[in-house]
């Protein structure tokens, strides 16, 4: 396997333990209010925090701020690489009928069946009633189904809907694209500052209007208001890098972003200053805050994201291009430990919320153990037929180049 594929492959095992590490400490934020959400109360915030513990750490809410801004964008990137040789391949109807396979089955299975599971331990907090079916009325009686995480499929087979389409109205626009990106490997910071403009555009006014935070359910269809356009430049930024190739543009392991990653880290850390400094001001100030003030924070997202995406991609590629058995099966059961990681992180922080335990303890308890169950369970769940279906097989996960799947999820928060 070429070496920039194998760099992927271990980026991509490296985000879902990022994805992990993120859900597993959002029960132990400081900003927390000392009180559990109630469970039929709108703006029903526990579907951000179904667990709140007593138990709290700063250092969580840093790391949580930082991986939102970057984690699901470079998610969906990484899910447009593959796009238009699939596409190419496959053709449009074939592409979308794998697609429903490998994204609408995994999301209607696991909200249906898995959310529920999951979410059993946030109504019995508060409950004057804990029996399940107690529980099972007051989760028939929400105005929405909570999907958890998976919101994360849903929007990528919306963007994949659209790429066929796209593909089979005019098999010719991804060229496009890939002309766009074809200078990027030789110029990165021209690439970077292109997607930081194009993202600005999708996001600033959407933010402006609904705040970056907010959120809108549809039955089971979970988005944030402000970001769909933005993951939207992600997926299709990641369709024209992935036409030609991985090996000599943006993405070649020995290319111009892998060897620039100190400056990527450096521009990262003043990204996220400039982003931390306005929005501390809004948050403080609330619908009080001046236009200008919302538009700097916006910015600052923006730009955050980017170099957030840039950096962890250039170290990746500088330093994680050899073939490591663990993470290669990390990589291979990625999507399966994404779809059923969530049920163990809420349990996990139920189970522990009486432990005396301080927040750092409990979190790296909660990874720990969400970690090894959910990898055991994705084994596991090779072994059956449907399983297969669902997370797809061990020879399927093992070919880059025809991995259509996305690389694992979590959503800011969600």
């Amino acid at each position: 396997m070429p070496r920039s594929n194998l760099a992927l492959s271990n980026l991509r095992g490296l985000v879902i333990v990022i994805v992990l590490a993120f859900h597993s400490v959002l029960a132990y934020l400081s900003f927390l209010p000392a009180a559990e959400f109630p469970f039929d109360t709108p703006p029903y915030r526990w579907l951000s925090f179904p667990i709140v513990d007593s138990h709290r750490w700063f250092g969580f809410d840093l790391f949580c701020a930082f991986q939102d801004l970057y984690l699901m964008s470079l998610m969906f990137f990484l899910s447009g690489l593959f796009i238009w040789p699939s596409l190419q391949r496959k053709g449009s109807w074939t592409f979308l009928y794998d697609r429903f396979l490998r994204l609408g089955l995994p999301f209607a299975s696991v909200v249906l069946f898995l959310m529920p599971i999951t979410y059993y331990p946030t109504y019995r907090i508060t409950a004057a009633d804990p029996s399940v079916a107690a529980f099972l009325h007051h989760w028939f009686a929400l105005p929405f189904w909570p999907s958890g995480p998976p919101w994360f499929l849903w929007q990528l087979l919306v963007l994949d809907i659209v790429a066929a389409g796209l593909h089979w109205l005019a098999p010719n626009w991804g060229l496009l694209l890939g002309r766009l990106a074809s200078s990027a490997g030789a110029h990165p910071m021209r690439y970077f500052t292109g997607l930081v403009v194009a993202s600005a555009v999708a996001y600033v006014p959407m933010a402006v209007a609904f705040t970056p935070w907010e959120w809108s359910e549809f039955g089971p269809f979970a988005f944030q208001l402000s970001r769909p356009l933005h993951y939207a430049v992600y997926f299709f930024a990641g369709v024209g890098i992935g036409m030609f190739g991985l090996g000599d543009g943006l993405l070649a392991s020995d290319g111009m972003l892998a060897r620039w990653w100190p400056a990527w880290l450096t521009t990262m850390l003043v990204a996220f200053i400039l982003w931390a400094a306005p929005t501390a001001r809004v948050m403080a100030d609330g619908d009080a805050a001046p236009l200008w003030l919302q538009v700097a924070a916006n910015l600052g997202f923006v730009l955050s994201c980017a170099s957030g995406c840039f950096f962890l991609t250039a170290v990746v590629l500088r330093f994680g291009n050899m073939r490591l058995r663990l993470f290669d099966s990390l990589s291979n059961n990625s999507y399966g430990i994404f779809l059923v990681h969530y049920v163990f992180i809420v349990w996990l922080q139920y189970a522990l919320l009486e432990v005396e335990l301080f927040a750092i303890a409990k979190a790296i308890l909660v990874f720990a153990g969400t970690l090894l169950l959910s990898w055991t369970l994705t084994i596991a769940m090779r072994g059956v037929l449907l399983g297969t279906r669902v997370v797809g097989s061990e020879q399927h996960a093992s070919a880059l180049e025809e991995r259509d799947n996305p690389p694992g999820s979590l959503v800011a928060g969600r």
